[in-house]
């Protein structure tokens, strides 16, 4: 995997400065009355992505119970945050002529374009180039990395996407209309993925989203949930992170992963915050 190196962000920050640093904004975060999108929101999100993307020793299972409660608040408020500013943002396209041209539009459009680049790469290096249908689960009201994956790399692929939320599936669905072809491959469903069963096994790919599976045991029972369903042979790419990452997103640990073949791990240094699991259902 040498030639998806990035270039290493260095800091300087030693872990109890840091781990102060992301207390006091985690505290000023939760005095907030709203975290729709505004400038205040922006500032303080924007500060806590700063310190925790450089690369970091922090062990996050050896912190106190206080601070781990302060990481999944953060996780949580910070995916509250995410999913508001994707739904302003895919509700302003939607008005927009064209808004699959606008795309970029997205302040953290770049990062998602990095993000696709690397799994369709990693993706083709163990062996899948076009695959037939893919799912993702978790895809949210601004689904970037389908529409990235399906305008730019899959371009013959058919694409379920899952998620909880109804309204977060009625602003894609808007986005994509826009798009006879696209709206042709890419499909919707209003569904937890706990309830997903047979037809998880149609899937050559399955994405996990970061957020699909808040912490450890949900993570496990997901995978496990997916694990069983999907068909043999299936490919799995799911979204972890590492360090101080670990303060944004879930990580997705080793034990959560049995009974699959772990093909690729990566972990970028660069400001793509996400690393990236490849996985395979062994065949029997």
């Amino acid at each position: 995997m040498a030639s998806l190196q990035q270039s290493t962000l260095k800091t300087d920050v030693s872990t109890e400065l840091l781990i102060d640093h992301i207390v006091q904004i985690h505290a000023s975060v939760c005095k907030l009355e709203s975290l729709t999108p505004s400038k205040q929101v922006n500032t303080l999100l924007t500060h806590l992505v700063k310190l925790c993307i450089p690369p970091s020793s922090i062990d996050i299972t050896a912190l106190p119970k206080e601070t781990q409660l302060i990481r999944q608040s953060l996780i949580t408020l910070c995916g509250k945050a995410e999913g508001l500013l994707e739904l302003e943002f895919s509700t302003f396209l939607s008005k927009l002529p064209q808004p699959l041209d606008s795309l970029n539009l997205f302040p953290y459009y770049g990062n998602y374009v990095k993000l696709a680049n690397l799994e369709y790469r990693i993706l083709s290096d163990n062996g899948v180039v076009q695959p037939k249908k893919v799912a993702f689960i978790g895809s949210g009201p601004l689904p970037l990395s389908t529409l990235i994956l399906a305008t730019h790399h899959m371009k013959s692929t058919c694409f379920d996407n899952f998620d909880i939320d109804e309204a977060a599936n009625a602003a894609a669905r808007q986005l994509v209309a826009s798009d006879n072809e696209l709206q042709r491959r890419v499909k919707f469903h209003t569904q937890n993925v706990m309830e997903v069963r047979d037809k998880l096994g149609k899937y050559d790919c399955i994405f996990l989203a970061a957020l699909v599976g808040m912490n450890k045991e949900e993570k496990v029972e997901i995978l496990g949930h997916v694990r069983k369903y999907m068909k043999e042979g299936g490919n799995l790419i799911v979204r972890s992170v590492k360090g101080a990452r670990a303060f944004l997103y879930p990580v997705v640990e080793e034990e959560a992963l049995l009974g699959f073949e772990v093909l690729t791990t990566f972990h970028p240094t660069n400001e793509v915050i996400n690393s990236i699991i490849l996985a395979r259902k062994p065949v029997v």
